[in-house]
């Protein structure tokens, strides 16, 4: 099962909680819900990473693991979605939040053959305001893409044990699952 292979990678929270810069948010770290792996915490921890992954500063998995401890949600998905954003890709996921931040401010927006980094920076509330709009709607839309996802999902695997599996096969044959005769 996917959920048991992806458990294999993930630390142990006892370990990380040990450690000793983690120590003191070892409470939190040893939370279990922090490391489930279900609906709920998928959903939210994509949401948290995705929404940090727009933040333009560096270190975003820091606000990204601060959300999922206050959140509860799954803290390696929320620290690991926030690495689509990093050097190589900046221009190209920061490109069109400035370029909505200046148009909503007002701002004379810079060509598209000049935008840089540095450039960037010059327009830094430009890029702050389109990258909280980005970010929220990216994770508006992660979060209910993972939820609708994981429920179709399941809605799957149970049409396949229902049509196949040994409850279907009982249904077939008229025993009900009970083992009496209908």
């Amino acid at each position: 099962m996917l959920k048991a292979r992806i458990k294999r990678y993930l630390p142990e929270p006892g370990r990380i909680a040990s450690l000793p810069p983690f120590r003191r948010l070892g409470i939190r770290f040893g939370d279990p819900v922090l490391w489930m792996i279900n609906r709920h915490t998928i959903s939210r921890a994509t949401a948290i990473g995705l929404f940090c992954a727009y933040l333009p500063m560096p270190m975003e998995m820091l606000p990204a693991a601060l959300l999922a401890m206050l959140w509860r949600a799954n803290l390696p998905l929320s620290i690991v979605l926030v690495w689509l954003s990093n050097p190589f890709t900046w221009i190209v996921i920061y490109t069109p939040p400035y370029l909505l931040g200046a148009a909503l401010l007002g701002e004379t927006d810079i060509s598209i053959n000049n935008i840089t980094v540095e450039a960037m920076l010059q327009h830094l509330a430009a890029l702050w305001v389109g990258c909280l709009i980005f970010g929220v709607a990216l994770a508006c839309a992660g979060y209910f893409a993972v939820r609708v996802v994981w429920r179709m999902m399941v809605l799957s695997i149970r049409s396949r044990r229902g049509a196949g599996g040994p409850a279907g096969a009982e249904k077939r044959a008229g025993t009900g699952g009970d083992g009496g005769e209908k």
